[in-house]
């Protein structure tokens, strides 16, 4: 199956997922510090580039090499007829350090230099540039190739002072220079020749040009949330962008740092009416005057920015209904969703919540079109979940390029890919490993309806086992979770960020080679079953 290929009639065939790359692997033994777990992970809009965010701060830059071509980039034309036949192979192209701890001296809080998310904006002169977010503060950052020129041909040796010059070595005491009428200063072992210089020489550039990948923070976004920022979205239109807190969502102009818009507030008069909280925050892909955020009672509000300033209310409610007589304890707990992602096209919203996977259509607001179960072999585990904390663990979703598949992340460091079009049974577990373990899952007992033919329709899909074991027939470790991954725009290709206690990694291993870095995630692409 090449990109753009015609799906077979009756939906596309499962893919076979093999290992592509890995970055940041431990030697045997070597301690993973707290600092280098990855925290956020994210494609541009091209393919060509991912991002990374650490705990510690850091955002590390991957650049495509195998589309590389030593006569330069091909035209459109030309790729148009190009198969791609070779593995996607990403190697590291710079890194920079994004935030550093603070503390607020106010409120008596420190606030962590964890990145909380990445999102590319549009490149130009073939500059990049990004922004990402801590808990408080967003910074917009220029990724820029910069040409540092050396000097050479000086009149004296560099190692001793010139007679308008500083001395180089630093340990000269004050009693061993000598001082000259223009104000320079000479060592005491460095006398003028007799009849003088013969001439004096101009310093010149060298012909040889250095070319070094320079980061520039253009914008600082601060001061302008009361509580830990978890959503920031680039707008269509290129010049503004969303940051959303647990209550408050400011809109920004790229250009402008000092101000920002607040058009959704859900604060309450009384604290103590606090029912829910905003939870993620999301433009429209296509149209710039709509945008979308969750909530911790299981909602999506669609927002038209056309329709009011203050954008309080909304202009569609997406919710699932609870059936009567299933509420408990954990009813809301596990409602609460903790990602949304826009389809390509704008046309779907895909959520997550602990449980589930849910596919929305935004022209249906009476239920989503397919849930995807995920965790439901934990619910007898819940009240263990709850005690360990785990129950409040915010898994990220992502949707592939053509639409057809989501996926999500799980523990043990699985990640689940779904099939979602026409008459697809695709429900697939695999480690974020080197050596992943397929693990297929449990196949609905009828086949699946078409999207378009769903009116109103709920279509759930049984995914994964209820073995509460993984693929090696041990207990899911809740220690090594799969919280961040991202699919690549035009390919199946997916970016896991996986990490454990004893041995997490950013590595990213190609078929040919394997280069070590800092960050920890692994890179995952379908093959054609016969290649």
């Amino acid at each position: 199956m090449s990109n753009g290929a015609v799906a077979p009639i009756g939906g596309p065939q499962p893919l076979d997922w093999k290992f592509s790359q890995v970055f940041g692997e431990r030697t045997a033994g070597e301690e993973v510090q707290e600092v280098d777990i990855i925290s956020a992970i994210e494609f541009d809009r091209t393919g060509d580039h991912l991002a990374t965010g650490d705990r510690g701060g850091r955002v590390v830059l991957f650049e495509r090499a195998d589309t590389r071509d030593n006569a330069g980039q091909r035209i459109d034309l030309e790729k148009m007829d190009y198969t791609m036949n070779r593995h996607p192979e990403f190697r590291y192209k710079t890194e920079f350090q994004s935030h550093e701890p603070e503390f607020d001296y106010l409120k008596s809080l420190e606030i962590e230099e964890k990145i909380n998310k990445i999102r590319w904006c549009q490149s130009a002169n073939g500059a990049l540039f990004l922004l990402s977010s801590n808990d408080k503060t967003i910074k917009f950052w220029k990724v820029q190739e910069k040409q540092v020129k050396k000097v050479c041909d000086m009149n004296v040796d560099s190692t001793k002072a010139m007679g308008n010059g500083s001395i180089v070595g630093s340990s000269i005491s004050t009693s061993s220079k000598q001082y000259i009428e223009n104000g320079g200063c000479i060592s005491s072992d460095f006398s003028f020749p007799t009849a003088g210089f013969p001439s004096l020489r101009l310093p010149v550039v060298t012909s040889s040009i250095e070319t070094n990948l320079m980061a520039r923070c253009r914008r600082t976004y601060a001061h302008a949330h009361d509580y830990h920022i978890n959503s920031i979205s680039n707008n269509s239109d290129g010049e503004t962008f969303i940051s959303a807190d647990d209550l408050r969502i400011n809109l920004w102009n790229l250009e402008i740092s000092n101000q920002s818009f607040n058009i959704v507030d859900v604060k309450p008069a009384n604290m103590e009416d606090l029912t829910e909280v905003i939870t993620s925050a999301e433009f429209h892909p296509k149209h710039c005057n709509m945008l979308a955020y969750s909530s911790s009672k299981g909602s999506i509000r669609l927002i038209d920015m056309r329709q009011s300033a203050l954008c309080d209310s909304h202009s569609k409610l997406f919710a699932e209904q609870v059936a009567p007589g299933t509420r408990s304890f954990f009813t809301e707990i596990i409602a609460s969703i903790s990602d949304i992602k826009f389809a390509k096209d704008g046309r779907h919203i895909l959520s997550r919540d602990y449980m589930t996977l849910k596919l929305w259509d935004i022209n249906m607001d009476s239920g989503p079109v397919a849930t995807f179960q995920v965790h439901e072999h934990l619910r007898p585990k819940l009240c263990d979940l709850y005690e360990n904390d785990s129950i409040f663990d915010k898994f990220e979703c992502c949707l592939s390029g053509d639409g057809l598949r989501v996926a999500t992340g799980s523990y043990s460091n699985l990640f689940r890919v779904f099939g979602c079009s026409d008459g697809s049974i695709e429900a697939t577990t695999l480690e974020a490993c080197k050596n992943p373990t397929r693990r297929q899952c449990q196949m609905p007992s009828r086949s699946l309806r078409s999207l378009g033919s769903l009116s109103g329709v709920v279509r759930r899909v049984k995914g994964a086992d209820n073995s509460g074991v993984d693929a090696n027939g041990n207990t899911f470790d809740f220690t090594t979770k799969l919280l961040h991954l991202a699919w690549h725009p035009t390919e199946n290709s997916l970016a896991c960020a996986a990490s454990n206690k004893e041995a997490a990694s950013i590595v990213m291993q190609s078929w040919d080679r394997c280069s070590v870095m800092n960050p920890r995630s692994v890179l995952f692409r379908w093959k054609k079953s016969n290649d």
